[in-house]
């Protein structure tokens, strides 16, 4: 690979891009929160709160679900203020003309943001949280990644690469993990808002069986005992479909996560960077199993069930980092050492 100009880092820039992916992930949990209080239309209006500016709602507003709704439609706002802020610090300050862009696309992020959490209330709409929710993991793990581009470990790997590159099978299976991992999130996503995270009961076990039936008797019987035994709102054989793949799909993803950091052991040591964070990313995924096997037996409490989000978008930019630093650290293939061979010759030409 070859060298390239030094990155002048700030402290202050990259504090404020840590500082806002921070607040990004306490909006995250605060959405959660809101959905799992079921407080989506508590504040019927946008972008006033019952009628009023938002922030001058009367704190005798401030109970219940609207609590919920209105502390993240507030945290919304300071994010959204500390994206734009950020964008333009690195428009004036970074020399990297993809950092600039990638700044502008993280203010286009949160302001579509807004407006989809907007459109939602005013439309009525379930399906818009679906969007809504999977694009906010995806900007957190933007603003995650601006963080790691102007922290001084960035800059260190550019000018300096470890001399042991990342090898293309490992950074492809990587690679599939999390696009697999973003999946999995956009399903639990529709899970959430089609309202289908308790319509299997038990775990790990499904009504008895590994793979329930979901024939018109079958979820016929299983109404009859949810709504007599529990109390529960009766539900459909493509929720119980929906929830049976997110299971599938868990385990496919602990799968493919172990056989990262298995082979990251094996082809860059145990003590490389990316193999600690490999590491953590399975400690990330196994989390994750056991608060989704929570949620199941603790009723969908929303403490648990928002710690379950909250995991998700941390095993998927734990994912999105790793594929960054890994194509970073990237094997140089037989023609980039032919072209580099080549290049210099010009160069070592000029230099006589």
């Amino acid at each position: 690979m070859n060298a390239e100009t030094p990155i002048k880092t700030n402290p202050w820039l990259c504090g404020f891009a840590v500082l806002t992916a921070f607040a990004t992930f306490l909006l995250l949990g605060l959405g959660g929160l809101v959905t799992s209080h079921e407080a989506g239309m508590s504040v019927p209006d946008w972008p006033t709160s019952y009628g009023y500016n938002m922030f001058a709602l009367p704190i005798k507003f401030w109970k219940g679900g609207a609590f919920f709704e209105h502390t993240h439609r507030l945290l919304a706002s300071a994010v959204g203020l500390m994206t734009t802020l950020l964008a333009a610090w690195l428009w004036r300050k970074d020399s990297r003309p993809w950092m600039r862009w990638l700044g502008v696309a993280a203010f286009l992020g949160v302001v579509a943001q807004g407006v989809l959490g907007g459109l939602r209330v005013t439309l009525h709409m379930d399906a818009l949280g679906i969007f809504h929710g999977t694009i906010a993991q995806l900007f957190f793990a933007l603003t995650c990644a601006l963080a790691l581009f102007t922290s001084r470990f960035w800059a260190g790997l550019v000018a300096n690469p470890p001399r042991l590159r990342v090898p293309s099978s490992l950074r492809t299976l990587v690679l599939a993990t999390t696009l697999v991992i973003l999946g999995q999130l956009i399903l639990g996503a529709t899970m959430r808002h089609q309202h289908a995270g308790l319509a299997i009961p038990d775990f790990p076990l499904a009504y008895g069986s590994w793979w329930p039936e979901t024939g018109a008797d079958a979820v016929a019987g299983y109404n009859a005992q949810r709504v007599e035994i529990n109390g529960e709102n009766p539900i459909t054989a493509f929720q119980i479909e929906l929830q049976m793949a997110h299971r599938g799909l868990a385990l496919v993803i602990f799968i493919l996560v172990a056989a990262c950091a298995g082979l990251a052991w094996r082809r860059l040591g145990g003590k490389d960077s990316l193999t600690k964070l490999a590491l953590g990313w399975l400690a990330l995924i196994l989390a994750q199993v056991a608060l989704g096997a929570s949620t199941i037996w603790f009723n969908k409490a929303a403490d648990v069930a928002t710690a379950h989000v909250l995991v998700g978008a941390l095993a998927l930019t734990a994912g999105a980092l790793w594929c960054i630093m890994a194509f970073r650290r990237s094997e140089p293939s037989r023609a980039t050492q032919a072209l580099g061979a080549f290049g210099a010759q010009p160069a070592l030409a000029a230099n006589k």
